[in-house]
């Protein structure tokens, strides 16, 4: 029998605990042996939960435990996650989590000291919540050189931006719902300006590179500044608005960025919508593959963690296939790609607009106050300095294929 520790008994852990005992008999028939939960790790009690006995307040109760092979990390944050990854990776105990901060700022330390003590760090459920995407990059898709990925990558965003187009409703009233349907946090700072989609994309990045992409050199721009008036201009045109993250590698330059874009029809992220996230990935023989499901949510997240421990057990101790070294990955700049550009200018500025972006399409929505302008390909160079020449301008939104 395999014992497990859960670290952290929140939404998460609890939602561990929840798919191990509830398909323990079908865990046990895929992990080739019977896992069990011998302890779980929280500073709180939990008086009259089902597993309250389980409850242990000293990791080192856990770390000195020699049945202890496997241990599932919910306490989300750096710190103590951090420590108590790194010290029970040190002990030989492999460690699946969720937590994509711990992941993509201390992944290549901590896979070092997995594969020093001949142990496993997972992360399934870091990027994809319930979505299988990291395990197909490494195991699937193995034999493909992976050169781009797009993805839908933080539910609270795309939950936003959904309910704007469809109620005609600004950000701070769509926000608050979110919040109160606990769809968005009480600070929402991480997902609405984007660094939750940015840590995200720099996992699947230093996974498909082999090297380390610090999400700090990832450009980031969030949902802050879109406006119902944004996505009247969108539907006029056939359009969505999505906060996409991207990975592209092209003629031996890297580049990322998240930022929101204009996406049409024929994207086949245009449907994904509401709280549910999509990822497609290019290869060079593959083409491309689309992922979709629940990004986020106690169960889905958890399934994804109770699936690396179900593969940590199986594996009996041999290294797993997948992660990234600490040399850092020379990113270019994101601006060179050429993209066409809409843009918000007023109704007495939009001929002399129309002059600088010279064979711009003119869309009307209808705003007696301002035309909208959707500009021929350039790349960002580009447009910058064209934008310079009409300081009214609006607003602009990237349009991408």
């Amino acid at each position: 029998m395999a014992k497990v520790a859960v670290f952290g008994y929140g939404t998460v852990g609890s939602g561990i605990v929840e798919v191990i005992k509830t398909n323990q008999e079908l865990i046990a028939q895929r992990a080739g042996e019977e896992v069990d939960i011998k302890y779980i790790l929280d500073l709180r009690d939990f008086p009259g939960d089902p597993y309250e006995n389980l409850v242990v307040h000293d990791v080192e109760v856990i770390l000195n435990d020699p049945e202890i092979s496997v241990i599932a990390e919910a306490m989300g944050g750096i710190n103590p996650a951090f420590t108590f990854t790194k010290r029970a990776l040190e002990s030989g105990k492999s460690v699946c989590t969720s937590n994509k901060e711990l992941v993509e700022a201390k992944g290549a330390e901590l896979l070092g000291v997995a594969k020093e003590n001949g142990a496993n760090y997972l992360f399934e459920a870091s990027v994809g919540g319930g979505i299988p995407i990291l395990r197909p990059l490494v195991t699937c898709l193995t034999a493909d050189h992976i050169d781009a990925v797009t993805g839908i990558l933080n539910g609270t965003t795309n939950y936003i931006l959904t309910k704007m187009a469809e109620d005609g409703a600004d950000f701070d009233t769509v926000l608050r719902e979110a919040q109160n349907m606990g769809y968005a946090e009480r600070n929402p700072e991480a997902d609405i300006e984007g660094h939750d989609a940015g840590r995200k994309i720099a996992i699947m990045a230093s996974l498909i590179t082999g090297k380390n992409v610090p999400y700090e050199k990832i450009y980031t721009e969030g949902i802050t500044k879109i406006t119902p008036r944004d996505f009247t201009y969108a539907k006029r045109m056939g359009l969505v608005i999505r906060l996409l993250a991207m990975y592209r590698e092209r003629k031996g330059k890297f580049f990322a960025y998240v930022a929101p874009a204009m996406i049409g029809k024929k994207n086949p992220l245009y449907a994904v919508s509401d709280v549910f996230n999509g990822i497609l990935v290019h290869g060079n023989m593959l083409g491309e593959a689309m992922f979709y499901g629940a990004g986020a949510g106690k169960l889905p997240t958890a399934s994804a963690v109770a699936g690396d421990v179900v593969d940590c057990v199986r594996a009996h101790g041999q290294l797993l296939p997948g992660g990234w070294s600490t040399e850092v990955l020379d990113l270019s700049e994101h601006t060179f790609r050429e993209k066409k550009f809409f843009i918000r200018v007023p109704a007495e500025d939009a001929d002399a607009a129309e002059k600088v972006f010279e064979g711009s399409q003119r869309i009307d929505a209808g705003f007696a106050d301002e035309v909208g302008l959707l500009t021929q390909a350039m790349d960002e160079v580009a447009f910058e300095e064209k934008a310079k020449q009409v300081p009214t301008m609006i607003a602009r939104i990237r349009v991408e294929n």
